[in-house]
């Protein structure tokens, strides 16, 4: 198994059509990432990563990483890095390298191919000269419980000391710190008829609605529904 930036692969990073992903569709319907996502495989290609399965000539997993700047605080959130860079003020002086995304394919869970993902990205920040990874983690079991605030849920804690989230273990398995609630990292709204489109679901009135793959709820107003979604922020030493 073996990572590569897209830089050093073009080849491979157009491959990443042979990755089943694991995260809702709705969460590629965000205005803000919408307009400035597709910017990091051509403007970064060297902060975004491949994971390659040579043995079988398989792309099993891609990260996304962008330079960011924390002087002040931590950033607002997935949303708020995108626009900071590729708005129109121009892209900050970074101080940090923030990891966006991880995936690996759904097919191959359970062979502890995220930990490669998050090691690559921290070998990035190190090579890049950042002192530390920083991470807006979307806890993967948090959907089970939408209901409960993450400023509750991201300390949750097995009888080991380990956090709750398995996705948060992984992280914290490799020495990351558990910082604060990012508690607006992106936003999605659309129509009901999008949001209908995107879950299967019907939203026949207004109100507040859990959805599968959401991690708290999405609220209709007025017929549009608004997603407004929390990560957690974790730092890892380069």
């Amino acid at each position: 198994m073996r990572t590569f930036t897209y830089a050093e692969r073009p080849d491979l990073a157009a491959r990443t059509g042979e990755i089943e992903d694991t995260l809702p569709e709705f969460v590629g319907y965000g205005a803000t990432l919408l307009e400035h996502w597709g910017k990091l495989r051509p403007e970064l290609p060297e902060l975004q990563l491949i994971l390659w399965d040579e043995d079988q000539d398989i792309v099993v997993g891609h990260a996304r990483t962008l330079p960011a700047r924390e002087a002040y605080g931590l950033p607002g959130g997935i949303d708020d890095m995108l626009e900071t860079w590729f708005g129109d003020g121009g892209p900050p002086q970074p101080d940090v390298l923030s990891a966006m995304i991880a995936v690996v394919d759904r097919r191959r869970h359970g062979e502890g191919l995220s930990r490669l993902l998050l090691e690559a990205m921290r070998d990035l920040a190190r090579d890049a000269g950042f002192s530390s990874l920083i991470a807006p983690v979307r806890p993967t079991w948090k959907e089970r419980y939408p209901l409960i605030a993450m400023e509750r849920y991201a300390w949750w804690t097995r009888s080991d000391g380990l956090p709750f989230d398995p996705w948060l273990r992984v992280h914290a398995r490799l020495g990351a710190e558990l910082l604060e609630v990012c508690p607006a990292s992106m936003t999605v709204e659309g129509s009901s008829t999008e949001w209908e489109g995107w879950t299967g679901m019907a939203f026949p009135e207004d109100g507040d609605y859990v959805v599968p793959g959401a991690l708290v709820p999405v609220v209709f107003c007025d017929g549009r529904g608004t997603y407004v979604e929390p990560n957690v922020w974790m730092r890892h030493p380069a």
